[in-house]
């Protein structure tokens, strides 16, 4: 039997950068698990999109297919576009199985991967003091989403003895320059930002320049293409499959 393909569903990008990162992370699952199929699709802006992944892999013969969505928060996207994906595909296609799993999330390993990005831009600019870090992430409309963000900026924070405050991209305040502007009315100077987002994308660049604007000593790259989130999207993919195996009567 073979087994249901893997399909790693991110938002996209018009950067070209986000298809490139998507693309090499997918690259990173195959070779981690080369008895499955991995392709990587996208929600809107980039190609390919989920819909055209979805239909040539039924015209190869697959029935199975399990969405794993490339985010970090379970907020509209994940409520909304993930599930109505898998809903359309399954209406295009009769007889086609397609299970959407749970998001990345905040999971702790992933802060190992920002602190590894950081200390590269920390290195890159020569700097040797912090007294504030901040998280910055794309935001979201959704309250919870945004809570759950400063609950791990603060457990970043109390990793490395900083206060640490989370910042939004879009949607909701503080920005990471407002982020910034507050710690430096409490009399920090040496203040640096780590970039949650998965991909280079415009919410990622427009954090990085507003902070850069406020006076941040440094800005990480994005996780990226690393083997943690590899690991993490096998890891809900597993779930999926499961979920996909018929219980008897």
């Amino acid at each position: 039997m073979t087994a249901p393909a893997l399909v790693a569903l991110a938002h996209g990008s018009r950067d070209p950068r986000s298809v490139q990162t998507v693309t090499a992370l997918t690259d990173i699952v195959a070779a981690m698990r080369p008895d499955l199929r991995v392709e990587p699709a996208f929600l809107e802006l980039s190609a390919p999109l989920h819909s055209d992944v979805i239909d040539r892999l039924v015209a190869e013969g697959y029935d199975e297919i399990v969405l794993v969505p490339l985010l970090l928060t379970g907020a509209y996207h994940a409520k909304v576009d993930v599930p109505a994906a898998a809903e359309q595909a399954m209406r295009r296609h009769r007889g086609l199985l397609v299970r959407a799993t749970p998001v990345l999330g905040l999971e702790s390993a992933f802060l190992d991967i920002l602190d590894r990005r950081l200390r590269a831009a920390l290195s890159e600019r020569r700097v040797r003091e912090l007294d504030a870090l901040v998280l910055a992430s794309a935001g979201s409309s959704n309250p919870m989403a945004n809570a759950s963000i400063g609950r791990l900026a603060r457990t970043w924070g109390s990793r490395h003895k900083l206060p640490a405050l989370a910042a939004f991209a879009s949607t909701s305040p503080p920005t990471t320059a407002e982020a910034i502007r507050d710690f430096r009315r409490d009399g920090r100077r040496h203040i640096a930002v780590g970039s949650f987002f998965i991909a280079p994308g415009f919410l990622s660049q427009r954090a990085e320049e507003l902070a850069l604007e406020a006076g941040a000593v440094a800005v990480s790259d994005p996780l990226g293409a690393d083997p943690v989130i590899a690991r993490t999207i096998l890891a809900r993919y597993a779930v999926g499959a499961v979920e996909l195996v018929p219980i008897p009567a």
